[in-house]
């Protein structure tokens, strides 16, 4: 309880106090006592991360060779992550990488499982596809409301970049021009999902040439001898 300067009478900052009215009677005024103020903000305030697998699509890969990736959509509020939206595209294997980086991050605690890889997926198939999707989403929801594994920053550039396994990788260990925050950053403005995407065909293109061209020249009677990968092209 304070004691006001001018008139010496008690002050209530908070709680239930008492004021008089002309006609006798007592009228009571509640005001709310700091716990409750800052339990109302926090309920107000609350964090929430949303997340939804959804639209899958067959990509070719060459002419034998495809694969099926699937939009992956968050939105939140929460302070953990840049974007408080965002929508990127994963495929299986993305996912796999995905757990495993998360698994030794995590030490003893156990991770939530994937869908198990089918060798016969089809999208034709519509129960393989949504069996898929949802385990796929059950798998994130686990992860995102596990606090510990947010700090992992792969997670962020799997979740809100368009960048490559391999990239990355090495963004998170500190290894490329740009950081985490402006790999998810170039994301936003669609020069990642375009230009990071065409980089990459690119350089997997010209890694199959370079290397294609190096095994004929370094041909000899009893081994072949292929020169590593240089730095530009991971």
């Amino acid at each position: 309880m304070h004691v006001q300067a001018n008139t010496g009478e008690p002050c209530y900052p908070f709680g239930l106090w008492t004021a008089k009215q002309p006609s006798n009677t007592t009228l009571q005024v509640f005001i709310p006592t700091m716990d409750s103020v800052l339990h109302n903000l926090s309920v107000c305030q609350k964090e929430t991360i949303s997340v939804c697998v959804r639209n899958p699509r067959l990509c070719k890969d060459d002419l034998w060779h495809s694969h099926v990736d699937y939009e992956i959509c968050l939105q939140t509020n929460s302070m953990c992550f840049r974007k408080k939206t965002s929508c990127v595209r994963r495929r299986y294997s993305e996912f796999v990488w995905l757990r495993h980086c998360l698994e030794q991050n995590a030490l003893v605690m156990e991770l939530p499982k994937l869908p198990p890889r089918n060798p016969f997926f089809s999208l034709k198939n519509t129960e393989q596809v949504v069996q898929r999707m949802k385990g796929f989403q059950e798998f994130l929801e686990s992860v995102l409301h596990t606090t510990f594994l947010l700090s992992d920053s792969r997670l962020h550039l799997f979740l809100q970049s368009d960048l490559s396994i391999t990239r990355m990788s090495r963004c998170a260990l500190g290894k490329t021009k740009y950081t985490v925050a402006e790999a998810i950053q170039r994301s936003s403005s669609g020069f990642t999902s375009r230009s990071e995407k065409s980089t990459c065909d690119s350089d997997c293109e010209r890694y199959r040439l370079w290397r294609k061209y190096h095994t004929i020249a370094c041909r000899c009677s009893h081994f072949i001898r292929v020169t590593p990968l240089p730095d530009e092209l991971v």
